[in-house]
């Protein structure tokens, strides 16, 4: 007797990298639909049972399937009555990203009738409400790169049926190029020493052993350490106990070169042996002045 397919939905705001997770899928050997109507999918899933090889099915909803949109978390309930293992992936951004990389690759926007794609994302917003509130896992990408986003997806992926664990992703920034837009928690380095005004430590970064033992040498920073590592131990596990996929801790000094960049590593090596742990640096390779 065949197994009913494992059916991975992608969906979420254009221009947030539903292309790249379809992408990923099929090279985790899904069978990739992009743009179906979600009221085909159940003519679909036949065929790949009959198939036998196609155990693994992505799907690819977004709005440019008009009026087809409405009916998709019908069709999803329908598809898991009927035995069948649905995940939802939800790609959420930042509106000024999403208005940036339009703008960038001069894409149109499905919805900018009249050209304004701030209006045209507030649609989007409104009409993938439903599919956002019925998703398994909601990845923002404001501040992935795209390898990011493949480790994210890949991760969950390999993760299978069981409900994941949260991801904790320490990002290291710089307060003088902007705040995270969307960090659950930001804390401020900048009290800790500053290797920038050591004249050999100032071309390197907080990855260089020099430099963070610098930084984590010093008394105020073993202090300050131990103190989060307290307040982690305990909000950790609450926000995973509300069903938070990720939480983002941004962690930041002026420039996101030295100080935030060797605490986030560090952070990342503590947490590492309790906690699934991603750690990225935002501004580690800026062009300083």
């Amino acid at each position: 007797m065949s197994m009913a397919p494992q059916i991975v939905v992608v969906t979420g705001l254009s221009g947030a990298g539903r292309s790249t997770a379809l992408r990923v899928l099929e090279d985790a050997g899904f069978f990739c639909v992009d743009n179906l109507p979600p009221a085909l999918a159940p003519d679909l899933l036949p065929l790949a049972q009959r198939e036998g090889k196609l155990r693994r099915v992505g799907l690819g909803i977004d709005v440019r399937t008009g009026a087809f949109l409405s009916g998709a978390e019908k069709t999803l309930s329908a598809l898991e009555a009927d035995g069948h293992d649905v995940r939802v992936i939800f790609l959420d951004c930042a509106d000024e990203v999403l208005v940036r990389r339009f703008s960038e690759t001069r894409r149109p926007h499905a919805l900018a009738r009249d050209g304004d794609l701030h209006v045209a994302i507030a649609r989007e917003r409104q009409r993938l409400a439903g599919l956002r509130a019925r998703a398994d896992i909601i990845i923002d990408t404001t501040d992935l790169t795209v390898h990011d986003l493949r480790r994210h997806l890949i991760d969950y992926i390999g993760r299978g049926v069981d409900r994941p664990s949260m991801v904790v992703r320490l990002l290291s920034f710089g307060f003088k190029y902007g705040i995270p837009v969307h960090a659950d928690l930001v804390f401020d380095l900048r009290f800790l020493p500053n290797p920038h005004f050591v004249e050999e430590l100032r071309p390197k970064t907080g990855m260089d052993p020099a430099v963070s033992a610098y930084v984590l040498e010093a008394p105020e920073t073993q202090e300050f350490l131990a103190r989060l590592r307290s307040l982690l131990d305990f909000t950790l596990p609450q926000h995973a106990r509300e069903g938070k996929a990720y939480l983002t801790i941004a962690l930041g000094c002026t420039g996101g070169r030295h100080r935030s960049v060797a605490i986030a590593e560090e952070l990342g090596r503590q947490l590492g042996g309790t906690h699934e742990v991603v750690v990225s640096h935002r501004d580690a390779e800026r062009t300083h002045p």
